[in-house]
């Protein structure tokens, strides 16, 4: 139970129920569903790293994808109050990519692997083809995610960043 003491979740649990907190569930992303995330309560039962485990206990009020009693997979991300689901597609194209945070929130996830909101936000590329940076609306406030292809290393996060963002190509 050694998720108790991760530093993420410091002060999240509930006092009389040492391994239930909140975590935000959702059918997606504003790109892929009119559906508004909820908070939902979730007892932990594992963690791998920063990647936490748990089972819903409560049943949303208008999801599809998410059920009381599933098994699921959340992040605590920066510029959130509470964890966030995430799906293992997500988990498994999340590492090349790398996602600023919210300009408005300082979100630093997404809702949405990164393939799927290529395809909706760029409908006419290709199948298989990877966009090399587009941005994407925040699914917790509305403000603006920029997201980079290309896997971030401990070497390229060491090193200075360039002199002007890598969005303003014209400056």
């Amino acid at each position: 139970m050694h998720w108790r003491t991760n530093p993420k979740l410091a002060g999240r649990f509930l006092p009389e129920h040492p391994d239930d907190l909140q975590v935000i569930v959702h059918d997606g992303g504003p790109r892929i569903t009119d559906l508004r995330p909820e908070a939902v309560w979730v007892t932990v039962t594992g963690c791998d790293n920063d990647v936490f485990t748990g089972r819903i206990l409560n049943q949303p009020t208008q999801l599809r994808s998410v059920q009381q009693g599933q098994q699921i997979r959340f992040v605590m991300p920066a510029g959130s109050e509470h964890p966030v689901l995430v799906t293992d597609k997500y988990l498994r194209e999340r590492p090349s990519w790398r996602i600023h945070p919210c300009q408005k929130c300082g979100f630093s996830e997404l809702f949405d692997a990164p393939s799927d909101l290529t395809r909706v936000v760029f409908p006419n590329v290709p199948e298989g083809a990877i966009m090399e940076a587009f941005t994407s609306f925040c699914p917790l406030c509305g403000g603006v995610q920029a997201l980079e292809f290309g896997e971030a290393s401990d070497e390229s996060e060491q090193q200075p960043h360039p002199k002007k963002p890598w969005w303003k190509i014209w400056q």
